[in-house]
């Protein structure tokens, strides 16, 4: 059974999605950092000086002047600006994913073999040599082809 399973596990397969699960990952804090740091500040500026991340809503009834603090003290918060560095996230991996999903699609389109090319001879069944398609008798030794 451990053969088995090495032999599984070392499989091209296994191994290409190990690599894409890792490359995932790291792309994953790229885009985290892209969204967090490039482009929400400028959207925030551009909205009133508005930090995306620290927007939230608290439900306990007291004041807060962060999420920290609120965390800190345990009260349940609503934090929607968080969410919404997510969902910006979403949209660039899907994306991104998008991008490559097609460049893979149109570089295996141009690999793929193309369909044969429809023959234009034939050969005679009578005296093998060869003639168009299309003859019903052979120019050669004169036969009626079906």
């Amino acid at each position: 059974m451990l053969k088995e399973f090495r032999d599984f596990a070392m499989r091209g397969n296994v191994i290409d999605l190990a690599v894409g699960f890792i490359m995932g990952a790291a792309f994953s804090k790229i885009v985290n950092s892209l969204v967090n740091d490039v482009i929400m500040p400028p959207i925030g500026l551009l909205l009133g000086k508005v930090d995306f991340s620290s927007l939230f809503i608290n439900l306990s009834g007291a004041h807060y002047d962060t999420i920290a603090q609120a965390k800190a003290a345990g009260a349940a918060t609503l934090n929607y600006g968080e969410f919404i560095n997510t969902i910006v996230n979403f949209i660039i991996i899907a994306f991104a994913v998008f991008l490559l999903v097609r460049q893979i699609n149109h570089m295996t389109a141009k690999l793929a073999p193309t369909a044969p090319a429809a023959p234009t001879t034939k050969e005679c069944p009578y005296c093998i040599s060869t003639i168009a398609i299309k003859a019903t008798r052979c120019p050669n030794c004169t036969a009626t082809l079906a």
